[in-house]
């Protein structure tokens, strides 16, 4: 039996929608799944560096590594009407080049931000460590991602959320697509198939049983935040449109890799249904 890894974030949408797997309620048919969790800059990074065979990423990283990897259907995060925040201490004014913390060069919340604010000096650093940079002022505004969106120190202020951002650049209408997983291309075809929709369904087993496996994760301390935001955190980020992309979902993903293009960041303008794993082929196949 293959040992595929999987790489996750370790923030409570992703630990959830992982650990119907993980509790072995489903399992792929010719594979061992081995989850590692990292920060998602640092799953950016190593999927730029091919290190894992599923890989949750930004979506904004993806047309960097479209050759290598394709994007899957499932285990999205998408904000509507919500989103991450870009946070300074209360009663502050930020200059026009302010220094500004953020999760990762090459995350979804730092494209939109520098297309937003191209003046700003910015800092990367782990998500985690945004919040206290802000508080001792060490820069002047930090840009929050997952749980911190809703427990940051009541010291601190929303200037912006990024979910307005996204509507001013984008037009309105459409979901901030935030993260998404990929697959490695080299792996073979059916066994592709079957890992997305092991996935697919692991997700869609989390998302019905709710209820069950968010107090087991909460007992096990795998995630970071009380019982009461964990459920407020999964209505936002762990929901019946995570399982598997809409139209709708596509179209905002491919506004995203538009602006990153008429802005510069990407060499080719790419459409996302071009890169999935064509799940047809098994179909097909059996015919």
């Amino acid at each position: 039996m293959k040992n595929i890894s999987v790489a996750h974030s370790p923030d409570a949408d992703d630990i959830f929608m992982y650990y119907a797997i993980k509790f072995g309620w489903v399992t792929p048919k010719d594979a061992k799944f081995e989850n590692i969790a990292l920060d998602i800059e640092t799953l950016n990074q190593a999927t730029l560096k091919g290190t894992y065979d599923i890989c949750a990423i930004s979506f904004a990283l993806y047309p960097f590594v479209k050759d290598d990897f394709a994007l899957l259907k499932t285990a999205v995060s998408f904000g509507e009407g919500y989103g991450p925040k870009l946070i300074k201490k209360k009663g502050t004014v930020l200059k026009r080049n302010f220094k500004v913390a953020l999760s990762g060069e090459y995350t979804t919340n730092a494209l939109l931000f520098k297309i937003a604010y191209p003046n700003a000096r910015i800092s990367y650093m782990n998500f985690l460590e945004i919040e206290d940079a802000v508080m001792n002022g060490d820069v002047d505004a930090g840009v929050l991602i997952h749980e911190s969106i809703l427990t940051y120190n009541q010291e601190l202020e929303v200037e912006r959320e990024m979910w307005d951002v996204w509507v001013e650049l984008s037009g309105g209408g459409l979901p901030l697509p935030l993260g998404g997983m990929c697959m490695r291309r080299s792996i073979p075809l059916l066994s592709a198939i079957d890992y997305e929709n092991t996935l697919i369904k692991a997700v869609e087993v989390a998302n019905k049983n709710r209820r069950v496996l968010a107090p087991m994760l909460l007992e096990k301390g795998l995630i970071r935040v009380d019982a009461p935001t964990l459920d407020k955190y999964l209505d936002l980020y762990a929901n019946d449109n995570s399982v598997k992309m809409s139209e709708l979902q596509y179209k905002a993903i491919d506004k995203l890799f538009e602006l990153g293009y008429k802005n510069g960041f990407y060499q080719d303008l790419i459409k996302a249904e071009d890169f999935l794993i064509p799940s047809e082929y098994e179909e097909l196949r059996a015919r």
